[in-house]
């Protein structure tokens, strides 16, 4: 029985592979087959766990992982890992200033060295396509590498740079949201939320992921509540609903002679069920 394993590399990066008999788990340090060589990594998810978020993630084009864990990384392949970190910073700089030099508008965001150097991937974003050839073939006289430019979007960026959000905890793109799924803004209407973009908005400047968690709650629960503008017959007569809090779980009625009463929903429909009936 083939292992799977997902694999994190540097920021959100992750990938999955297949470990044939091997003993793995998370938080160990692997080595694993890479484009044109290895790269080394650490074990996220194993087995079933693996699997699925393969699956869910789209992640898996083929039931089993192409590329393999091939052994557990030693403590010296580990700290190479740790310099490579820090010469990206020169090579982030670096493209910066080429960048400039052939007058290219985007923003480069990150480096990422492969661990046997075979490979450098610089992160950018950009508002339009961008005719970049010259610049890789700069880059790739400059670090005598092959070179990978990858466009990103913002969401894209906050998740690779990280950050701390507005609840004061880091940013779940960077942590642990397995992927970034499209946010609208209806998710704010639904949940009666501001529409202040300053004030729904995440540090990428678009709309907070986490408007996506609570929604199908509040969706689920309006179905208990009338909507506002109905009708409703009462022990008080005719009054027309106004507002409701799903938090609290009352609902703000307004009778014909403009006289507002809030109640709990649960007192509200033993009232509707025994108000009588109009005469046909």
């Amino acid at each position: 029985m083939t292992a799977f394993a997902e694999v994190r590399f540097k920021g959100s990066r992750r990938d999955y592979f297949s470990a044939p008999g091997a003993d793995l788990r998370p938080g160990q340090w692997v080595v694993v087959e890479a484009d044109r060589g290895e790269d080394v990594g650490e074990v996220t998810a194993v087995g079933l766990i693996a699997e699925r978020k393969c699956s869910s993630s789209g992640g898996c084009a083929t039931p089993t992982p192409d590329r393999k864990v091939l052994r557990a990384a030693k403590d010296t392949e580990v700290a190479r890992l740790a310099e490579l970190r820090e010469d990206e910073v020169r090579v982030r700089s670096r493209t910066r200033e080429l960048v400039r030099r052939h007058g290219l508008k985007m923003k480069v965001t990150e480096a990422e060295w492969q661990h046997d150097r075979n490979k450098l991937i610089i992160y950018f974003t950009a508002d339009r396509r961008v005719d970049f050839r010259e610049l890789v073939r700069d880059l790739a006289r400059t670090f005598r590498t092959r070179i990978e430019l990858k466009q990103i979007g913002v969401r894209d960026e906050a998740a690779l740079l990280g950050g701390v959000g507005r609840c004061g905890r880091e940013l779940c793109c960077s942590t642990w949201l397995p992927e970034l799924k499209p946010v609208s803004l209806q998710l704010a209407k639904d949940q009666r939320l501001s529409l202040n973009p300053a004030q729904i908005s995440g540090c990428c400047g678009r709309l907070m992921c986490c408007l996506m968690y609570e929604h199908r709650t509040y969706v689920e629960s309006r179905r208990r509540f009338p909507r506002e503008g109905k009708a409703l017959r009462t022990a008080h007569g005719r009054e027309t609903v106004i507002a409701v809090d799903i938090l609290r779980e009352t609902v703000t009625v307004r009778s014909e002679s403009g006289e507002r009463r809030t109640l709990p929903l649960d007192d509200l429909k033993p009232e509707v069920a025994e108000a009588p009936r109009p005469p046909r």
